[in-house]
Parts: C-alpha cells; sequence; structure tokens
C-alpha cells in the first residue's frame, strides 16, 4: 500500500494527543468603483503556480489510500513516503463544507470537548490551517467565498443592504451584483457538475424577479441547488409560515414543512432537519449523475450551530450536565487542550475574557439623535467625535443566578449537540463518497463562516433567561416544538467567548475571535496526517485552490474602458471579461502550493484590510502587525485604533499603539488606501449588523 505524504515545514500536530490531554488578498491595487488602478491582467506566474499545485495533486491522487489510515496507526507527521507515478485519472472532485457561526475552538481538533470523529478523522488525513480567516458575518464571508474577492466590490459591503446612508451605493446592494464572478460557473463551464445545499444569504430573487432582490444559486452557476435564501430559518425544523418565499429548489420556490414538502405531511423525508436534510439532499445530487464520470464541486453549506438552538434526539440530551462547570472552566480547557494539540503554542498568552459588566454602560448623552456625531475609525474626540452607543450586561459564571447557571447551562448542551450532529452529518458525506468509489479522488475543505455568534438576546438577558428556566420553558429548550418562528434562542456572550477560546471578540467584529476558524483540508487519496500550516490564510483562498485543484485558468482578459464622461472614472478599470460580463477577477491566493509541499512560507507579502460595519482591520506586509478599531464602548474609550504585534500576541491581549505610533500611522495609512480600492464607504455610525 503506497502512502503520499508531503512535508511543508510547519508546526506538527497529532489529533492522537486528544487522548492523552487534559478532558482577499488585500492588495493596495485593488480596483473599486470611485478609484481604481490600471487595468492589468491576473499575472502568469499565479497561473503557472497553480498549474504546478494542480499537477502534483493529480500525482497526489494517483497514489493508493487504504481510506481509514489514523495516524495514531503508525503515521509520522511530517514524514515524506516514495510515490510512484500513475496513469492520469479525472479530475478531483471538490467537497466544501461550511458551518455557521462555528468558533474556533469547538471541534475537538481544534482543542473542543464536543465530541466531533469525523471531522477528527479528516484531520488524521489531512491538514489543519491554524491561521484560516472569514469575514466578520456570513454573507460578508460567503460573497467573497463565491467570488474570490473583496466583499465590497461584489455587493455586500455590509451584510444585506445598509439602512443608511450608504444605501444604494456601488457594493452595497446587497446581494452578489454583476461584477462578482462565480466559482460555480468557472467549475461548470470547464466540465464540472456543481451542486449545493443549505444556506445562501447572497440573493433571493429567482429567474424573472426584480433585479434589487439580486440571484438565487442556480443562476450563479450551481446545477442542482436547495437553499435558504436568507441569513437563518426561524425554525430548523422547517415549521415556517404559509407562503413564505425563503427557500427554493433549482430556481423555484419550495416551502418545507408544507403540505408535499420535506417535514410535511405526505412529504419525504416525513421529519426536516435542517442539516440532516441538507445532506441527504446533497448525496441525492452527487448521485444522480455519478455514472456520467465527470468530477462535481459539491457546496454544503450548513446552517449549523446557528440559532435557533434546536437538535434532534439524541443529541439533545446527550451533553446534560457537561456545562455545569461554567464558561471559565470549559474555556480554560479548552486551551489547555489547543497548547496539548499544538495548536496554540505552549507560551501562547490567551484573551482573558470581556471585563464583567453587571449592568449595561450608558450611552453619550447625543446618542439617536439628528446632532449625534458617532466615534468612528478617522475621526474622533479630537475632530469633535465623541458619541457613542450603549453597552450589555455580560456576567461572569459566579454572578449568576441559580436559573441564569441552569439555564445557561442548557443552552450550552443543547448547542454542542448541534455540533456533534453537524459531525454526524459530515460523517454520512464522507462515508458515501467512500462507497461511491471517490473519497480518494476528492478534495475535502471544513470550515466556518466566521467566529462565534454571541449577540444577546437584549442588552440585558436575565429576565429572559430567568424565564427560560421556568417550566414549561426549559423543558421545551431545543426541542421540534412544532411553532412556526422559534424565540431567537442563543447562547450569548459568554459561551461565545468560550467558542472563541482564545481568541479576543466575537462575530461581527474584526478581532481574531470575530474572524478566525478552524479549518481542516484534506487531498484527494491522502492517508497520514500534514503539518500543521500556521502561514495567515483568507477564505478568499479558498476560490483560488478550487480552481487550481480543477486545473481552472482564472479568466485575465482586460475589460474595455468604461470612463464616465463628468467624473473621468473608467468603471471597468481592474476588471476582466468573461462570459461578456465585467466582473473583478479573483484576487485570493491558491493554497494547493502550500498543501502539497510544492511551496512553504508566507502566502502573502502585501498588506491585507478588511472593513465591515466601520469596524477595521490592516494587517502589515509581513504579517506581523494588525492595526484595529473598535467603536466604543466594545473598543477603547477614546476611540483610538489598537495595534498587535502577532507574532507576540495573536490573542490581541496588549495594545501597544503607544510606544509604535509611526508604524500604526502607516498602517492606518494603508487601510485608507484600502478603503479607496474597494470603494468601501465608512458608516456615520459604526455598529454591530442588527
Amino acid at each position: 500500500m503506497r502512502k503520499c505524504c508531503f512535508v511543508n515545514g510547519a508546526r506538527g500536530h497529532s489529533i492522537a494527543a486528544l487522548s492523552t490531554v487534559v478532558t482577499t488578498t488585500m492588495t493596495l491595487h485593488h480596483a473599486s468603483p470611485s478609484a481604481r488602478p490600471s487595468r492589468r491582467a491576473v499575472p502568469v506566474t499565479r497561473l503557472a503556480l497553480a498549474a504546478a499545485g494542480a499537477a502534483a495533486l493529480v500525482g497526489l491522487v494517483a497514489c493508493g489510500s487504504d481510506n481509514n489510515t489514523p495516524l495514531a496507526s503508525g503515521g509520522t507527521p511530517g514524514t515524506p513516503a516514495p510515490t510512484t507515478p500513475a496513469p492520469a485519472q479525472k479530475r478531483p472532485n471538490i467537497l466544501y463544507i461550511m458551518a455557521d457561526d462555528l468558533g474556533y475552538s469547538d471541534i475537538g481538533a481544534f482543542g473542543g470537548e464536543i465530541a466531533t470523529p469525523n471531522l477528527d478523522a479528516l484531520v488524521a488525513s489531512g491538514r489543519i490551517l491554524t491561521n484560516h480567516h472569514t469575514g466578520t458575518v456570513c454573507a460578508i464571508t460567503r460573497s467573497m467565498l463565491i467570488s474570490g474577492t473583496d466583499h465590497h466590490l461584489v455587493g455586500e459591503g455590509t451584510m444585506g443592504a445598509p439602512n443608511d446612508e450608504r444605501k444604494g451605493l456601488p457594493g452595497y446592494e446587497g446581494y452578489l451584483n454583476d461584477s462578482s464572478l462565480s466559482v460555480a460557473q468557472l467549475l461548470r463551464d470547464a466540465g464540472y457538475h456543481t451542486y449545493m445545499a443549505g444556506k445562501w444569504h447572497l440573493g433571493s430573487g429567482i429567474a424573472g424577479s426584480a433585479a434589487s432582490s439580486g440571484k438565487t444559486p442556480d443562476q450563479w452557476g450551481f446545477e442542482r441547488s436547495y437553499a435558504l435564501l436568507g441569513g437563518a430559518a426561524s425554525n430548523h425544523f422547517a415549521h415556517e409560515s404559509a407562503g413564505s418565499k425563503n427557500y427554493t429548489e433549482d430556481g423555484q420556490y419550495v416551502q418545507p414543512g408544507q403540505p408535499g414538502q420535506p417535514g410535511g405531511a405526505g412529504g419525504s423525508p416525513a421529519v426536516f432537519y435542517s442539516t440532516d436534510f441538507y445532506t441527504q439532499k446533497l448525496i441525492q445530487y452527487i448521485d444522480a449523475n455519478k455514472a456520467d464520470g465527470k468530477p462535481f464541486f459539491a457546496y454544503a453549506a450548513y446552517t449549523s450551530p446557528h440559532w435557533p438552538l434546536q437538535v434532534p434526539e439524541p443529541w439533545l440530551s446527550k451533553y446534560k450536565g457537561r456545562y455545569d462547570a461554567g464558561y471559565e472552566a470549559i474555556r480554560a480547557a479548552r486551551i489547555a487542550r489547543q497548547k496539548a494539540l499544538g495548536i496554540l503554542p505552549a507560551g501562547f498568552d490567551p484573551y482573558a475574557g470581556a471585563p464583567e459588566a453587571l449592568a449595561a454602560s450608558p450611552a453619550s448623552a447625543n446618542n439617536g439623535t439628528a446632532g449625534a456625531k458617532y466615534i468612528n475609525a478617522l475621526n474622533g474626540p479630537a475632530q469633535g467625535y465623541t458619541d457613542y452607543g450603549p453597552g450589555y450586561v455580560n456576567k461572569t459564571w459566579a454572578s449568576l443566578s441559580a436559573d441564569e447557571r441552569k439555564v445557561q447551562a442548557r443552552y450550552m448542551e443543547i448547542y454542542a449537540g448541534m455540533v456533534e450532529n453537524l459531525d454526524h452529518n459530515i460523517g454520512l458525506l464522507v462515508q458515501h463518497l467512500k462507497d461511491i468509489g471517490e473519497y480518494d479522488n476528492t478534495f475535502i475543505m471544513f470550515q466556518s463562516d466566521n467566529g462565534a455568534e454571541g449577540w444577546p438576546n437584549s442588552a440585558d438577558p436575565t429576565a429572559y433567561d430567568t424565564a427560560n428556566a421556568q417550566e414549561p420553558a426549559f423543558s421545551a429548550l431545543g426541542k421540534d416544538n412544532g411553532l412556526q418562528a422559534v424565540p431567537k434562542l442563543q447562547y450569548g456572550l459568554r459561551w461565545a467567548e468560550v467558542s472563541a477560546a482564545p481568541f479576543r471578540q466575537l462575530k461581527g467584529y474584526m478581532g481574531e475571535g470575530g474572524i478566525s476558524t478552524p479549518a481542516v483540508v484534506r487531498l484527494p487519496g491522502q492517508t497520514a496526517q500534514q503539518p500543521t500550516l500556521d502561514a495567515f490564510t483568507h477564505v478568499t483562498d479558498n476560490t483560488a485552490t478550487f480552481l487550481a485543484v480543477a486545473g481552472v485558468a482564472l479568466p485575465t482578459q482586460a475589460a474595455p474602458a468604461a470612463v464616465d464622461s463628468v467624473t473621468g472614472i473608467d468603471a471597468n478599470r481592474g476588471k476582466v471579461v468573461y462570459n461578456g460580463r465585467n466582473v473583478w477577477p479573483v484576487t485570493g491566493h491558491s493554497l494547493l502550493p502550500l498543501l502539497t509541499g510544492e511551496a512553504t512560507g508566507e502566502v502573502r507579502t502585501t498588506p491585507f484590510g478588511e472593513e465591515s460595519y466601520g469596524r477595521a482591520q490592516l494587517r502589515s506586509a509581513d504579517g506581523r502587525w494588525k492595526a484595529l478599531w473598535t467603536e466604543p464602548p466594545s473598543g477603547p474609550a477614546d476611540g483610538h485604533w489598537e495595534l498587535f504585534d502577532l507574532r507576540a500576541d495573536r490573542g490581541e491581549t496588549t495594545d501597544v499603539s503607544a510606544a509604535n505610533q509611526t508604524i500604526l500611522d502607516a498602517l492606518i495609512a494603508q487601510w485608507k488606501a484600502y478603503m479607496t480600492s474597494v470603494g468601501g464607504v465608512e458608516p456615520a455610525r459604526p455598529r454591530g449588523y442588527y
């Protein structure tokens, strides 16, 4: 039996240690609607590198596999094995799995106590990416995944159309706009079957609908799709209002839970649970065409563990009592496991957690008035901007009442059940690929769409939690209660902080906890665990990687000039032509050379900028420094930019801006250039996404 093993010189990591431990690229020449650089083709060197990576992948696919060889059975991470050339096979399939609001430490391979044996098994024959990044929220991330470039350029400047002064501006349409490429379309045009099941969140207009609603997956290159169009369902068991238009199959509205529909009277399956259903639908799509010999791209866009917290048995009851120790104890145990597993260096200094707030901090006096001038990334008190919004109650475990502890522990039990059910379904997908003989010819990647979701149900969740601790409400938590709309049951700020361990901040924020995701990649035919990849990577790199795996060249033909006679701005500057449309090119980097061991080191050598909802970050070209801006009261009270040395402090525990003002000023200038390059517009009031 031949085994293929590549080395990239990164730090080793062994999932076997689990049993022994404590229980976009941002380049400043991006194009934008307002100020775009000169038109340019994608460098030939990038295409050549992608081709070389694809060739190496074909060699890996040709190696034999036993499908089930965990590292613990004798494999050694990072030990190369000789390979023997084999006849060319069909191009690899691609299975991309995205969880929804899953935190960095929630799965076993990343230190979590939740049972995720199927993801752990992928790690045992794959590779962990410890430094993979997303957007701050789901639609922003998904737009960058599909397009391969910055979200401001392709219609998701915010998640959905903004309800502020930016509404109607280019890049703020609230759906994937016509200037976007689609990785699904590129793959389909190259001969791939393209399938999707799950959350879309990039447009809800079926063919013939008003352009203002965007487009469904079938209009973006997906041959078959069953899609939840919005950001969340009100019920994971499909008890939605009759006539709701929040799901489509192949571009036609469907409504699970209604008569004749999945989960409805006379429908199949009789019971609809989102994660279970999306898995079976994707398997159905794969099987329908498996005999024709064409490769497939399958996008499993799960909505778990996104609220509302619901899961069927046996997962609903499995974690009873497991979280009674509280936030701080569970978080500390996860961090200890992360260090034992090698996810974190032994000396890593984790974020200690947000300061306790027994009462919500007050807003400034002018908050909410027409005359308010909110502190933002560009203007602070020195410029006369002094306003900000209120804070939130955020108690530690010791400050909770008995009822609050009871219900908070239950929230996390349900959440853990959702994560294990998700892992179970991933296992079903993987096993099906083995059953039909496609596993060893499939590139598999798993990640979350953003950091853990910690948004509270209100500024002070005390009353809500106390009510949920009483019967009959408590016993109904997490169940299929038949309601059309379940209360937006979430686990709150402190449990999200546990999920985000060891990092600072949560979904919606630019801190590492909001944009870092657990990520696992398994190459076709790979049988031994590979060294951990610690280089900074981004969701836009996924797009370029998928195309490289498939051997699909990036579009490079420069779009014709379209100069406005009044402004002199060329609307097509920086765009390329694809299928008769002028679109933004893929700007992510293929990770295939790193994944196959053909390359080492960092992916990027240019600054990387990002903005959403007025929150901002800029990473230095060498990857060492991160300038971070967060509005008060979550950020500094005076509104200053923070600066972190990521090499020494990825936990973002120590703001070193005061001692490094020159460095910070340079990064802020680069961030401003980034915003100009992508057409980003600062909101008058920076704030969260609800």
